[in-house]
């Protein structure tokens, strides 16, 4: 996650009926993908075909990407870390702060996508590519767990994530401009400010919420791991001017999420 289902693109304050919007609008894009005749390589349905990918595959291919995390359900490819945990008997005020809390991180990995995508699509070493698509569907599944647990503590997905989506994108793309050890750099350093805002959740959820702390407790040991892999592929290291901007954003993204 980084700091940058339901009801994202339209019925914003409904916590189902995504999925026929998204089938609609994959099938349109299928639909002129076709009607065109794109060369073989080009992304349809969510999937390359073809061995050879041009900047256009690739540009079409994140579009794609986009519509699917802002107007689709997560899909995630692990189980979620609260199944099988009992479910806390909580008063109406703290299932509300949890939810808001679990909406502040949905929104986190919306940006995660964003980011991860930005960067991917700019990023000048295939490995480091590769390793990024990597940890961007390890966010996925995080994206699924906030919203499952969202829904189970009766609150809604923020209104702002399309906004979030869209700044983050272009701090992705910027930040893959500068060069694959400035992009993870950038990277690194917002997987560990996260770590540090997930330590925070965990100290506000109540101690008899298994479920909302397995889940936070596993994505705090992701971010993690994804902070260790940039440093591994060669992250340089920030200005502490530029930490400090990335804190001050961080903090503007919680403060409105959480209200809305």
């Amino acid at each position: 996650m980084t700091l940058c289902g339901s009801g994202r693109l339209s019925g914003l304050d409904n916590d189902s009926g995504n999925g026929s919007n998204w089938d609609r609008v994959d099938t349109m894009l299928t639909d002129l993908m076709t009607k065109v005749k794109l060369p073989r390589g080009i992304f349809v349905g969510g999937e390359f075909e073809g061995r050879q990918h041009s900047p256009l595959d690739r540009i079409l291919g994140e579009f794609d990407r986009a519509l699917r995390t802002l107007a689709a359900p997560a899909l995630g490819t692990r189980s979620n870390p609260a199944r099988g945990l009992p479910e806390a008997d909580l008063d109406a005020q703290a299932r509300q702060h949890t939810a808001r809390l679990m909406r502040i991180n949905h929104t986190g990995e919306i940006c995660a996508q964003a980011l991860y995508q930005g960067q991917a699509l700019t990023a000048r070493i295939s490995a480091n590519r590769e390793a990024l698509r990597g940890a961007s569907a390890e966010e996925v599944d995080h994206l699924a767990w906030c919203e499952a647990r969202i829904g189970e503590l009766g609150g809604r997905t923020s209104f702002l994530n399309p906004l979030w989506y869209a700044g983050s994108l272009a701090l992705g793309v910027a930040a893959g401009l500068a060069g694959d050890r400035w992009s993870l750099a950038f990277l690194k350093e917002t997987e560990r400010q996260v770590e540090g805002h997930l330590a925070g959740h965990l100290a506000q959820i109540p101690a008899a919420d298994q479920r909302t702390r397995a889940i936070v407790e596993q994505m705090k040991k992701d971010e993690a791991g994804h902070a260790e892999l940039a440093q591994r592929l060669g992250a340089a290291e920030l200005s502490s001017s530029l930490k400090w901007a990335m804190r001050l954003s961080s903090k503007l993204m919680t403060r409105s999420v959480y209200w809305v």
